[in-house]
């Protein structure tokens, strides 16, 4: 198994990308969670198939219609248990 840990920055909160992520994981069968973070940005934890998850990546990097993108960092891996199926934290 295979864990990234992202960083989403641009307009990414109220467009329904926390719900985006979720469903798009839940797609692909990958553990994890995103949240919305107080400066704007989205923090996404997740494991999988490395495979899964490169294509979660590439499709959080575009995000759901209205929402802009404009850098996905990957940040360090963090450690414990990822919830499945993949959550929405508050």
């Amino acid at each position: 198994m295979a864990r990234a840990h992202l960083l989403i920055t641009g307009r990414v909160q109220g467009v329904g990308f926390r719900w985006f992520v979720r469903e798009t994981a839940k797609e692909l069968q990958v553990a994890g969670w995103v949240k919305n973070c107080t400066d704007g940005n989205v923090e996404i934890a997740a494991e999988g198939n490395q495979e899964m998850l490169d294509e979660l990546c590439r499709r959080v990097s575009h995000g759901p219609q209205g929402a802009e993108v404009t850098e996905v960092r990957h940040l360090e891996t963090i450690d414990g248990i990822l919830d499945f199926p993949f959550v929405v934290r508050k």
